[in-house]
C-alpha cells in the first residue's frame, strides 16, 4: 500500500529524528581499516581472527584489504565483526535533513520549469517581475510537497 503524502512527511521526520546523531557523529575509519585497528587493538593475530571467522589465515589480509579498497561484502563485514565481538552497523546517513533534501530538488525542478515559462513569456512580450517569479516558484515548491513526489527523482 503506498504513503499518502502527510505520512510520507511524518515517515521523514521520525527517520531524520532517528538519523541526527549520526549525522553529527562524523566517523573516519582508520587508515588500516575497521577490521584490522580493532584486531590489533585486541591483541589478536590474523591467525586468530581466521580461526573465530571460520576461514583459512590467507585470507584475514586480503579481507582487511578489501575493507580499505570498498570491495569487500557485508556478509564479510558482518563475520568479522562477529569475530571481533563487535556489532555491525551499516546505513546510509543524509548530508542534511531529508526534508532539505527534498526541497531542494524540488527547487531545482521548479526553477527549470520557472526560468522556462521566464522566457516564453518574455517572447510574447508578458515578462514577469523577478518577485512575481520567486512568488511562483515558491507556490509550486508547496505544491509539490504537498502532492505526488513519483517524477521527482526523474531527470529531465
Amino acid at each position: 500500500m503506498r504513503m499518502n503524502s502527510n505520512q510520507a512527511a511524518l515517515a521523514r521526520k521520525q527517520l531524520d529524528r532517528r538519523l541526527e546523531p549520526l549525522r553529527s557523529a562524523n566517523l573516519i575509519p582508520p587508515p588500516k581499516g575497521w577490521i584490522k585497528a580493532i584486531r590489533e587493538a585486541l591483541g589478536m593475530t590474523a591467525r586468530q581472527l581466521a580461526s573465530r571467522m571460520g576461514v583459512a589465515p590467507s585470507r584475514i589480509p586480503v579481507i582487511e584489504k578489501a575493507e580499505i579498497t570498498g570491495s569487500t561484502t557485508i556478509k564479510s563485514l558482518r563475520q568479522a565483526a562477529e569475530a571481533l565481538d563487535c556489532q555491525f552497523v551499516y546505513g546510509f546517513v543524509p548530508r542534511s535533513s531529508l526534508d532539505e533534501t527534498l526541497r531542494a530538488r524540488v527547487a531545482q525542478k521548479t526553477g527549470r520549469t520557472i526560468s522556462r515559462l521566464d522566457h516564453t513569456m518574455k517572447l510574447e512580450n508578458q515578462a514577469l517581475q523577478k518577485p512575481d517569479l520567486l512568488l511562483e516558484q515558491q507556490r509550486m515548491i508547496d505544491f509539490a510537497l504537498n502532492g505526488s513526489l513519483r517524477g521527482l527523482w526523474e531527470d529531465d
